[in-house]
C-alpha cells in the first residue's frame, strides 16, 4: 500500500511538471490529463493508514463460494468496521449496491453478484447474534416513513415495499425487473408493454431510448428476495426462460391475411390503391410490436423504400411514416438499411411535404441508434436537408432534426460535414430566439460539435461567449452544463476566449456551477475556474515583469 501512494506521489508530481499546454495534443486528451491529475492530487490529500486486517478479511470472504461456512470472527471485525450493524445500514448498503448496478447501465456480472452475496452473509450474521433487532425495535429510532413497515388496524404490522423495489410504471413490487438503455430499472412485463405501445422513451426520465434491450438486473432481484425473506412474504419466482422471442410476430391467421392483401395492394399499378394499402400498413405497423414484426416479415419493407421516389406525395409520406414505425423493432433496422433506404428518405427529406419531411427526420434518428448506421446515412447526403429543416421547419421538424443531427454527429466523422452545412449559425440563432424552445437541442449539439476543430473554429466565430456565459449564469442546469462545455473547448489554448469571459463576469456563475451543478458541469466548471485563474495570474506576471523593465 505504501508503495503504491509513493507511486501515486510520483505520478502527480511528473504530470504537474509538463507544459502540455504547448504540446500538439488534443482538447480531449488535455481534458483527461486535467482529470486524472486532479485524481492523483485528491489521493495525496487523503491516504488512509491502511487496514491490512479488513483487506483481507474482505477478499477471503469475497472469495467463499456461496454455500462455503463463513468465520464468525472475521464477519464480526467486517459489520463493526464497516459500520453494518444494524438492518438500517445493512438496507442502505444494499440499496447503494442497486444504485451502481442502475449507473453500470447494462449486466452487472459476477462483480455484484459477489458484493451482493457478501452483504447477505454480514446481513445474516448481524440477525443471527441479535434476534431481537427487529422492526419494532427499529421503529423506536426511525420515522414512520423509513420504518419499513406499515400499521394497519390493531397491532398487525404489514411490509411497505421500498420505492426501489417497486417498478415506477406499475408501482408493485418487481419479480422480473430489467434494465433499459438510460439505466432505470422496471419490471419487464410493465416496460414491454411500453415499448409495444410504440414509445421510444424512457418513462421516468423522458429520455430517448438508444435501444430497446433489456438486461436483467440479477442483483436487484436477488437484494428484492432478501428483502421478502426478511419480511415474511414469498419471494418473486424466477422467470421462465420459456419467454417467447419478440423477434417472432403473435399475430393470428386472419390479421396475416389482411397484411398480406395490403401488401399486394402496395404493387398495384392503381395509385388510389397503394394510398389506401400505404395508408393502413403506417396504421397498423403504429399500433403494437407483433404487427410491426408481421409487416416486416411478409416483405413490406423493399416495397415501402420503393414508393419513397413516387410523385404522389400522400403515397411518400404514408411509405416512410410507416417505416419509422417499422424501424422501433430492432430487427427491422438493419432490414430498413439493407433495403437501400436511406437515399429514398434522404430525398423524402429534401423534396416531400413538411409532414414527410418531419417523419423522414425521426427515421433517420431512429435508424442512427446504430452505430454503423450512423455512417452510412452521414455518407448520404442527410446532414445539410436536416440543418436546412432545423432552421426552417415546423417546431416538430426542428426537434426531429435537431435529434438525428445530434445522434449522427456522436460520429466524429459527421461533425466536420455538420460544421460545413451551416449548423452553427442556425444553432445560434435558436439559442438566441426569444420563446423558441429549441435552447436544450441547440446547446446539446454545440457541446459536441465544439470537441471537432472545425466546430470549434465556426462557434468561436459566431461569437458564442456571451451567450454562453448567460445561460451559464441563468439556464437550468443541463444547459448550464452544456454551456460551460462549449466554453471550455473554446477557451483551450486561447486566451482571447479566455479574456473575455472573464470580462463578461463569467467566474461567479462558474463558481455556483462548481458547488451547485450536474456532476459534468461542476467538472466543467472547476476546469474553466482552474484556466481563467492561471490566465489572471500569467497576466499579473507579465505586468509586473513590464512595470519591472519600465523602472
Amino acid at each position: 500500500m505504501h508503495k503504491f501512494h509513493e507511486v501515486t506521489a510520483r505520478l502527480e508530481q511528473a504530470l504537474s511538471g509538463i507544459s502540455y499546454e504547448n504540446l500538439d495534443i488534443s482538447d480531449e486528451v488535455k481534458e483527461q490529463v486535467e482529470l486524472v491529475l486532479a485524481q492523483f492530487r485528491r489521493a495525496k490529500g487523503r491516504v488512509d493508514a491502511p487496514d491490512v486486517e479488513l483487506y483481507e478479511d474482505l477478499l477471503s470472504l469475497y472469495n467463499k463460494s456461496n454455500d462455503a461456512a463463513a468465520d464468525p470472527d472475521v464477519l464480526r471485525r467486517l459489520a463493526e468496521k464497516l459500520q453494518l450493524v444494524g438492518i438500517a445500514e445493512l438496507m442502505q448498503e444494499s440499496l447503494a449496491l442497486h444504485e451502481m448496478v442502475c449507473a453500470s447501465g447494462g449486466d452487472p456480472g459476477e462483480t455484484f453478484e459477489k458484493m451482493s452475496n457478501l452483504l447477505k452473509k454480514i446481513k445474516d450474521f448481524v440477525q443471527t447474534e441479535n434476534p431481537n433487532m427487529d422492526a419494532p425495535a427499529r421503529e423506536k429510532n426511525l420515522p414512520p416513513s423509513t420504518s419499513g413497515l406499515a400499521t394497519t388496524d390493531g397491532n398487525h404490522k404489514t411490509p411497505v415495499i421500498p420505492d426501489d423495489f417497486r417498478c415506477p410504471i406499475s408501482l408493485e413490487l418487481m419479480k422480473d425487473p430489467v434494465i433499459v438503455s438510460t439505466g432505470q430499472t422496471y419490471e419487464r412485463s410493465c416496460i414491454e408493454k411500453w415499448l409495444e405501445q410504440g414509445h421510444g422513451t424512457c418513462p421516468k426520465t423522458q429520455q430517448t431510448l438508444s435501444s430497446h434491450a433489456l438486461t436483467p438486473n440479477y442483483v436487484l432481484r436477488s437484494l428484492i428476495a432478501q428483502w421478502c425473506e426478511a419480511n415474511g412474504i414469498e419471494p418473486p419466482k424466477s422467470p421462465s426462460s420459456s419467454r417467447p422471442s419478440k423477434t417472432t410476430s403473435a399475430c393470428s391467421p386472419a390479421e396475416r391475411t389482411k397484411i398480406e392483401i395490403l401488401i399486394r395492394k402496395l404493387t398495384s399499378s392503381n395509385p388510389e390503391d397503394q394510398r389506401m394499402a400505404a395508408g393502413e400498413i403506417r396504421l397498423l405497423s403504429k399500433r403494437n410490436a407483433d404487427n410491426r414484426v408481421a409487416i416486416a416479415e411478409a416483405g413490406a419493407i423493399p416495397l415501402l423504400v420503393s414508393l419513397l421516389s413516387t410523385p404522389d406525395s400522400r403515397i411518400q409520406e404514408h411509405a416512410v411514416t410507416a417505416l419509422l414505425n417499422l424501424s422501433i423493432c430492432e430487427d427491422n433496422k438493419g432490414s430498413i438499411i439493407s433495403s437501400g433506404a436511406v437515399p429514398g428518405i434522404v430525398q423524402v427529406l429534401k423534396k416531400g411535404s413538411m409532414e414527410a419531411r418531419e417523419n423522414a427526420a425521426a427515421t433517420l434518428f431512429s435508424l442512427s441508434v446504430v452505430d454503423e448506421n450512423k455512417v452510412t446515412i452521414g455518407a448520404s447526403g442527410a446532414i445539410p436537408p436536416l440543418v436546412t429543416l432545423l432552421s426552417e421547419g415546423t417546431q416538430r421538424g426542428k426537434k426531429d432534426a435537431a435529434t438525428a443531427l445530434f445522434n449522427l454527429c456522436i460520429y466524429q466523422g459527421n461533425k466536420g460535414k455538420a460544421v460545413r452545412s451551416g449548423v452553427v449559425p442556425t444553432l445560434m440563432r435558436l439559442l438566441t430566439e426569444p420563446g423558441g424552445g429549441m435552447v436544450d437541442e441547440a446547446l446539446a449539439i454545440l457541446a459536441v460539435l465544439a470537441s471537432h476543430p472545425e466546430g470549434k473554429s465556426a462557434i468561436g466565430a459566431a461569437e458564442a461567449v456571451p451567450v454562453l456565459v448567460d445561460v451559464i449564469g441563468n439556464g437550468s442546469p443541463r444547459n448550464k452544463e452544456n454551456a460551460a462545455a462549449v466554453l471550455m473547448h473554446l477557451c483551450s489554448g486561447d486566451q482571447q476566449h479566455l479574456a473575455e469571459a472573464q470580462e463578461l463576469g463569467v467566474m461567479g456563475p462558474l463558481v455556483d456551477l462548481a458547488q451547485n451543478g450536474t456532476d459534468r458541469g461542476k467538472r466543467k466548471a472547476a476546469q474553466l475556474l482552474e484556466r481563467i485563474s492561471r490566465f489572471i495570474e500569467q497576466q499579473k506576471l507579465a505586468q509586473a515583469q513590464a512595470e519591472a523593465k519600465a523602472q
